[in-house]
């Protein structure tokens, strides 16, 4: 059998998962369901088959050294490969720039790409694995094969495969309301589209060459003059921009005349929202799911959690309750697909909690927001051991640092210093400086920015280690 080669794709935002999942911290970096964010069991779960290559995995560039740091807790001995994606294009676009650059790498044989959402629940490994076989011989036959999940309810929220004998698929069905759904679930040969697909590498390019030939060029382009940093690889941003956005199943899937879908039960969910995590989740003896500090009191069906401090319920049915630092959502747990709706309002007034938490994660550590107010703001950061942030300057703001556990290197101006607990440094408005934690335990230190603007964006950097 040929190579697989796995591509997760772990762009998106999860904005149904509002407000865990933020634009800069979306669904597939949250632990959702365990020990291990979603990214890093679909990572597992690919190290689990037999076969394969090491992982390549696509992201925004934005996410990137997130990512890359929850694939080294998860596999520190593996090479991996990160394609950065500098704006979203969809998955078709994003598949055929995997399987163009797979191609440079592997051109000596055809390779199998084994496409899989980051941000998915899979709980049968085994019938996983089983899938991914049967999947990967009908790959090697030239087939575009999906993988269709039996459905254990009339679910309006998926789209839906029609199986006809064998392997074959009749047709791919839209969204269906309640009573076609049911309909479908009677059936028995309907299936939910997963998301998640295996072909070559060769029929991948030639099938989407004829059925979407405006993708390809773009695509190659953006492979072509990329650039490497390992283990990123950075897509042309020009090129890139101007592909479609198209999914791979309008793209490719409904056209084609080369189409299989492999029948699988994998205890497969999408957790495309509140609801979806409350049914797959394990729950008290009311069916409730509790997460963090929260007290309940006659409460049934319910999925309430809370991030920092406690909530208490009292005579709750059917409601989503969750709590984080700067929101907290409330709603019949029936509505949770409409928790869009709320991302959507945020983004047209402009308002950033659809973005950021107020703990915000940077490849060198992570700072938290404390209390901002005009002309003031209060942070604690956090920079992990052995790391600098950028030499940089600020036009509109003074920066006053107390060191509140290890040691801190600060630069500042020509000068450069020990901070150590207890002690203070102060940065002037316009002056270049730079922060760096030679200890081997984490540097906390709070920071209090003093000036006529505060904005992320007043920074000039003039040398950093992450390339930005």
């Amino acid at each position: 059998m040929a190579y697989i080669q796995p591509v997760i794709l772990a762009g998106g935002t999860g904005s149904r998962l509002w407000p865990l999942s933020r634009e800069l911290y979306p669904k597939q970096l949250l632990k959702l369901t365990g020990d291990f964010s979603l990214l890093q069991a679909t990572v597992k779960r690919v190290l689990a088959l037999d076969n394969t290559l090491p992982p390549l995995v696509i992201v925004g560039e934005e996410h990137r050294f997130m990512a890359l740091n929850q694939l080294k807790e998860t596999a520190p001995e593996l090479k991996f490969d990160l394609l950065l994606e500098p704006v979203g294009r969809n998955t078709a676009p994003a598949v055929y720039a995997a399987a163009v650059y797979v191609d440079q790498q592997n051109s000596d044989e055809d390779v199998i790409l084994l496409v899989l959402p980051a941000d998915h629940l899979i709980r049968r490994q085994n019938k996983f694995n089983e899938s991914v076989i049967q999947a990967a011989k009908l790959a090697e036959q030239g087939l575009l094969v999906t993988f269709g999940i039996k459905p254990q309810s009339p679910e309006t929220g998926y789209g839906y495969i029609e199986k006809g004998e064998g392997y074959e698929v009749k047709s791919f069905v839209e969204k269906p309301d309640k009573a076609t759904a049911e309909s479908y679930l009677s059936a028995g040969n309907y299936f939910w589209n997963s998301g998640m697909f295996a072909f070559s590498v060769s029929t991948l390019i030639s099938e989407m060459d004829i059925w979407s030939p405006e993708i390809g060029p773009f695509m190659r382009e953006a492979i072509y003059k990329g650039s490497e940093d390992p283990p990123f690889f950075r897509l042309k941003r020009e090129a890139m921009i101007k592909a479609p956005n198209d999914s791979i199943d309008y793209a490719l899937m409904e056209k084609s005349t080369q189409v299989a879908v492999v029948p699988a039960d994998l205890g497969w969910s999408d957790i495309g929202s509140w609801k979806a995590l409350w049914a797959v989740a394990e729950k008290d003896d009311e069916q409730n799911l509790l997460q963090g500090d929260v007290i309940a009191e006659d409460v049934k069906n319910c999925l309430i959690r809370s991030e920092n401090k406690l909530v208490a319920a009292v005579g709750l049915r059917d409601t989503l309750v969750v709590n984080t630092a700067d929101a907290v959502l409330v709603a019949p747990l029936d509505s949770s697909q409409d928790v869009k709706k709320i991302v959507n309002r945020l983004k047209a007034e402009k308002r950033e909690e659809h973005q950021l938490h107020l703990t915000v994660f940077r490849p060198w550590g992570s700072y938290t927001i404390l209390e901002e107010q005009p002309n003031f703001k209060i942070k604690r950061i956090t920079v992990n051991p052995g790391v600098k942030l950028s030499l940089q300057m600020h036009h509109h703001r003074s920066e006053h640092w107390v060191v509140v556990k290890g040691t801190a290197r600060v630069t500042c101006g020509e000068d450069v210093y020990l901070v150590l607990e207890n002690q203070s440094s102060y940065i002037p408005c316009g002056e270049k400086h730079r922060l760096e934690n030679p200890g081997v335990i984490p540097l906390e230190l709070i920071e209090v920015q003093n000036g006529s603007y505060l904005g992320e964006d007043d920074i000039i950097r003039f040398d950093d280690d992450f390339g930005r």
